[in-house]
């Protein structure tokens, strides 16, 4: 089953139990100096769809834009954001945030891990200034280390407007290209730990938060990862102080939970709570399929998208058109430029339910293969 088939579907399943009737919308996509991009798009609009318009907007060439990605986001203040996760390619980013209760805002960030492609976004002007600008705001908000020796000759490059010598500073400082979570628990290297977590650079790094500015770091090769594993856990919580009780309401947190090869013949699991637990795993998957696309020696490049015609069917049983490229086509349109027998030659809902007869979907409590997984040898030890 092509991806663009079950993208078509996924967007169509969102639309549906949105109850959101499709009409044009203003939505607004920022970079990440808070610049802001104005759309009139449609509120059946996919992320692809979206960040296409915004790219061009900004006059982007096309090339350029497979390294960018919409990114959903809280803020609680101008420094202070929180990065919930990526838009996914089928979703539209409009009904996305309309069921989300906080206040969200939707940016533009580079969609890669491997630094060397800040060598292909540098080679074009507008290329490199959304690189530039994601890296000011990024060591403007701790999110990329610095001393203060570092910090006063970024300043100056700033300055003077020195897009390209300030990123390439910037990539030598701790935490270039890292993508940075919340405050969250670990149960390493004891239970309870406070930690912050950072993905990148093919590692999971865990700074340990002790007592006043005391910090400890700890690094996770991503490649002596066997598995991980995303787990739902149910608690009961007394609404008044917050204690256990059995008179209590439930409370669910999520949790990630990898199994790291510690040294050669021991494996231990490893387990941290926080929201953003399932935005780890994703960056986590992310990071594995890039890294084994370059040892494969494969380029990054456009997809190849077909512009086949597929059917949806409601939960009413009523039917819809919709392309493979996304765009929304409501089947009361297109019935006179579509025969009886090519309507029924289009993918319909149940051709997607015999497909899905022979995928076995995972449970929260089964795990996630890790294929870049290596052992480690002698000369490791």
């Amino acid at each position: 089953m092509s991806s663009e088939v079950l993208h078509g579907f996924l967007l169509s399943a969102q639309q549906e139990t949105a109850i959101i009737d499709k009409k044009d919308i203003n939505l607004d996509v920022y970079i990440m100096n808070n610049y802001q991009i104005k759309l009139r798009v449609s509120s059946f609009d996919c992320t692809e769809k979206v960040l296409t318009r915004a790219l061009k907007q900004i006059n982007l060439p096309i090339e350029y834009m497979q390294y960018f990605s919409l990114y959903l986001i809280k803020v609680d203040n101008p420094i202070d954001i929180v990065i919930l996760r990526k838009l996914l390619d089928f979703e539209s980013p409009y009904l996305t945030q309309q069921v989300i209760k906080s206040a969200t805002s939707i940016v533009i960030r580079k969609n890669y891990w491997d630094t060397n492609y800040d060598n292909v976004l540098m080679t074009d002007p507008i290329a490199l200034n959304l690189l530039y600008i994601q890296t000011v705001a990024d060591v403007e908000r701790g999110w990329i280390l610095t001393t203060n020796e570092a910090k006063m000759h970024l300043e100056k490059l700033k300055t003077r407007l020195a897009k390209k010598e300030y990123i390439e500073f910037a990539q030598k400082l701790k935490y270039y290209g890292f993508m940075q979570f919340s405050q969250c628990i670990c149960d390493y290297p004891q239970p309870q730990t406070k930690v912050l977590i950072a993905i990148g650079d093919e590692e999971l790094s865990m700074r340990i938060l002790g007592p006043g500015s005391l910090v400890k770091e700890g690094v996770f090769r991503v490649t002596r990862m066997r598995c991980w594993r995303i787990t739902a856990t149910n608690s009961k919580v007394n609404g008044e102080n917050g204690t256990y009780s059995n008179n209590t309401q439930e409370k669910s947190s999520l949790e990630l939970s990898f199994e790291y090869l510690m040294s050669k013949d021991k494996l231990q699991w490893i387990t941290i709570s926080s929201e953003q637990a399932i935005f780890m795993s994703a960056c986590l998957q992310m990071l594995v399929d890039e890294l084994l696309v370059k040892k494969k020696g494969i380029k990054k490049r456009d997809c190849i998208k077909s512009n086949g015609k597929l059917s949806y069917m409601k939960r009413d049983g009523s039917c819809q058109l919709i392309s493979i490229d996304n765009s929304f086509i409501d089947s009361s349109d297109e019935q006179d430029s579509y025969s009886e027998n090519s309507y029924e030659e289009a993918f319909s809902i149940k051709t997607l339910q015999e497909k899905f007869l022979s995928v076995s979907f995972k449970n929260g409590r089964e795990f996630v293969e890790n294929h870049a997984f290596e052992g480690i040898g002698d000369d490791d030890l």
